[in-house]
């Protein structure tokens, strides 16, 4: 058989070909890059879940998974059946005012952990005054790592009785939260890599009054490719909060913090009435400062420990753990030539104590020697969210402790919310100053520097991440 071919039919033939395979590749790379989105709920069924714990019912309806509260079970979780460590995860919601809930990222549950519980990261959905949607909760570990009393704006990017865009970026140590576009939490921690997602339909007890309230979620995907790309910009009005053991991201680094304990040796450190790190009654292990038990009574003086360097205004952060009935503080404006004989050394102490447990809870006047307080002389309260309790997060566990000097101004912050404010150069602190047990010693508190202290009052307590920035 002859064939004829056209030559100009040929020439139109390839240009359609190559049009067609121009256009199948464009169409191939776009399906590439909306594929970088994965949905995690096909809006049908729950197809790629599993629930966990509680027995809370879930249903899929209009396109939305539906969360319904249910008396006297445990906190549920509809959690994906796959496991993710770096993502950017975008989901709406929309809660029940009369209830909290949240969604979990970088969790587990594993039997040997309290019979399988759920834990790790949470981001808060929180339609009370207190408004901590979109702050970091660590479910059945360490409880808040990043409260919006961090955020004051943030508090106010929640919306009761409509839908709210929410966005989780966990990449490498870094996760940070926004809603409706505004940012929440900017927390670095490294405890978890990985672990799946769920959604959260918190417990209710037995309060038959809060039973059959719904939490719905739709639109859920997640990505996890190209995430430097697509990150958004941080904002830098909103406050890092670093886990990081003994060490400091760029940013603290960029703001002038420095380690004042270097996690391994007493460098920097010495004994209150000595001028060297103390021989005995000290351990330092395993990234811990820990002051070792004795007889449970306040030192006499040579085991408190003090910076070589003395301050003036400056931020102090530290994380501490204490044992049951234990009893210690932190104290700054330490005047050790003023300290030289025998007895306690004097300063203002944010106090640290088990106020369950210890009888000093209860002396003083009005509680003005428990926890985070001014010792002897101001109660710590939880100021950051007034007629909600100081947060504790109890025995053998981190706490964070704060402590905030710029000139006469000071104040004391624990895990994460402020407990005291006060103006040391004012006269209702001098009033206070004369009706306390430091009422002998001329200008207390009113020094221009002095040192800081970590309190031996014969009590094992732990200390780690002490870090410290001048102004």
């Amino acid at each position: 058989m002859e064939i004829i071919v056209n030559f100009k039919t040929f020439r139109l033939y390839a240009l359609i070909c190559a049009l067609t395979l121009c256009f199948s590749n464009n169409e191939a790379d776009a399906q590439v890059s909306n594929n970088e989105w994965i949905d995690l709920f096909n809006g049908k069924d729950l197809t790629g879940w599993k629930q966990l714990n509680g027995t809370a019912k879930y249903r899929v309806e209009n396109g939305e998974i539906i969360g319904t509260t249910k008396t006297n079970i445990p906190n549920s979780f509809l959690a994906t059946e796959k496991k993710y460590d770096d993502f950017i995860l975008e989901f709406e919601v929309l809660v029940d005012p009369s209830i909290n809930s949240g969604v979990q990222f970088r969790s587990n549950s594993f039997k040997a952990y309290n019979n399988g519980r759920v834990h790790g990261y949470q981001f808060e959905l929180d339609p009370s005054d207190r408004a901590f949607s979109g702050g970091i909760y660590d479910e059945g570990r360490r409880a808040w790592l990043y409260p919006l009393s961090l955020n004051p704006k943030g508090r106010k990017a929640f919306k009761n009785g409509v839908w709210n865009r929410c966005r989780i970026e966990a990449i490498g140590n870094s996760i940070k939260t926004w809603i409706n576009g505004v940012p929440c939490s900017n927390l670095v921690d490294d405890l978890t890599p990985s672990g799946f997602i769920a959604l959260q339909v918190h417990g209710i007890g037995s309060n038959e009054n809060l039973a059959g309230k719904e939490i719905k979620w739709r639109n859920i995907r997640i990505k996890t490719d190209n995430l430097n790309e697509a990150r958004w910009p941080a904002n830098p009005d909103v406050k890092e909060m670093s886990y990081l053991v003994n060490t400091l991201t760029q940013n603290e680094k960029d703001k002038g913090w420095r380690l004042l304990w270097d996690g391994k040796t007493g460098k920097g450190w010495r004994g209150a009435k000595q001028d060297h790190f103390p021989e005995s009654g000290w351990e330092i292990k395993n990234g811990e400062l820990t002051i070792l038990a004795t007889d449970g009574n306040e030192s006499t003086g040579p085991r408190d420990l003090v910076t070589e360097k003395q301050f003036s205004s400056f931020e102090l952060e530290l994380e501490f753990k204490i044992t049951k009935g234990a009893n210690s503080g932190i104290k700054y404006f330490v005047n050790t030539p003023l300290n030289k004989n025998t007895g306690l050394t004097i300063g203002c102490e944010f106090q640290i104590l088990d106020d369950k447990n210890h009888p000093d809870a209860k002396a003083g006047t009005n509680g003005n020697r428990t926890l985070g307080s001014l010792y002897d002389l101001i109660k710590a309260e939880n100021l950051s969210i007034p007629g909600r309790n100081k947060t504790f997060k109890g025995v053998g566990n981190w706490n964070k402790a704060r402590i905030i000097v710029k000139g006469s101004h000071v104040e004391h912050w624990l895990n994460n919310e402020k407990v005291i404010e006060y103006d040391r150069h004012s006269q209702i602190f001098k009033a206070l100053v004369a009706y306390s047990k430091f009422k002998g010693w001329p200008a207390f508190g009113q020094w221009q520097s002095g040192h800081i202290l970590l309190q031996d009052h014969g009590d094992t307590v732990h200390f780690r991440s002490i870090k410290i920035r001048e102004f």
